[in-house]
C-alpha cells in the first residue's frame, strides 16, 4: 500500500513499532518525538520521515500540520505517557495541580490538539488511532483519569468524524514489555503480578498493538468506530 501515516511518539517502544508495521506494508510513515536526536535514530531505522513535535504544544503541532501537504490516511496518536513517574511525589496542593495538568498535556491534550490540526488533512476512507491504558478503568492517578478522558473524547470524536469517512476507535494496552514507560521503577515483584493477571500468562508486546492499530486501518475494519479495544491478555475484561 501507499498511504501517508502519521504516528506521535513515534520514536520508541509501541509508537515505533506502530510506525514499523505501517512501513513493512508499503505505506509512507512520518514519526514525530520530542528528542530530534533519538527521533533521527529511529527514522533511520524503519524508513521513517521524522518531524520534531511536541505534541502537547499549539505552535509545534501546527508547524507539523502546516508540513502534511499531500493529506493523511492514518493518524496515530501514541504520545503520551505517565508523567508521574518522572516526578517526586506532590508535597502540596500547587504540586498536585501541576502533576495532573501535566499528565493531561501528554496524554488528552497532545491527542487533541494533533487531531484538530491535521484533522481537515485527512482523506476519506481514513484511520484515527487513539492509545489509551487499563489505567483507565480504574483512574485513581492523574494518567487514568487523562487515559479514562481520551476514551470518552474517542467516543465523540468517532461521531465527529463518521460523516466525514473516517472512523476513530481507542486501543487500551495493559502491560506491555520492551517499552520504557516505567522509567525502570518496575520491581520484579510488580512485573510478576502485572503478568499473573493475565489470562494466557505473558505479558504484552509493541507488535500487540501495532498489529491491531494495523488491522483497524484495514478494509477489514471500516464499520469498526468509536469502540475501546483492550490489549491486556484478559487482566481486564468486557462484556
Amino acid at each position: 500500500m501507499n498511504r501517508i501515516v502519521l504516528v506521535t511518539g513515534g520514536s520508541s517502544g509501541i509508537g515505533k513499532a506502530v510506525a514499523g508495521r505501517f512501513r513493512a506494508d508499503g505505506d509512507t510513515v512520518i514519526i514525530t518525538g520530542r528528542g530530534a536526536e533519538r527521533l533521527k535514530t529511529a527514522a533511520a531505522e524503519i524508513d521513517a520521515q521524522p518531524i520534531p513535535c511536541d505534541a502537547s504544544d499549539p505552535q509545534q503541532v501546527a508547524e507539523l500540520a502546516a508540513e502534511l501537504t499531500d493529506g493523511l490516511d492514518v493518524l496515530v496518536n501514541m504520545a503520551g505517557g505517565n508523567t508521574d513517574l518522572q516526578r517526586d511525589e506532590p508535597a502540596n496542593l500547587a504540586q498536585v495541580a501541576e502533576a495532573w495538568r501535566a499528565n493531561l498535556d501528554a496524554n488528552l491534550l497532545g491527542a487533541v490538539l494533533t487531531t484538530t490540526a491535521v484533522l481537515d488533512k485527512m482523506r476519506p476512507g481514513g484511520t484515527i488511532v487513539n492509545v489509551g491504558s487499563i489505567g483507565a478503568e480504574y483512574a485513581s492517578s492523574s494518567y487514568g483519569a487523562a487515559k479514562a478522558a481520551v476514551a470518552a473524547w474517542n467516543a465523540g470524536l468517532s461521531a465527529q468524524v463518521g460523516p466525514k469517512g473516517l472512523t476513530a476507535n481507542l486501543i487500551a494496552p495493559g502491560y506491555i514489555e520492551e517499552t520504557e514507560f516505567f522509567h525502570g521503577q518496575l520491581s520484579e515483584q510488580r512485573r510478576t503480578a502485572l503478568i499473573d493477571a493475565t489470562h494466557n500468562g505473558r505479558p504484552g508486546r509493541p507488535n500487540d498493538i501495532a498489529d491491531l492499530a494495523h488491522f483497524l486501518a484495514s478494509e477489514g475494519a471500516r464499520h469498526l468506530t468509536g469502540q475501546t479495544l483492550h490489549v491486556n491478555g484478559g487482566a481486564h475484561t468486557t462484556r
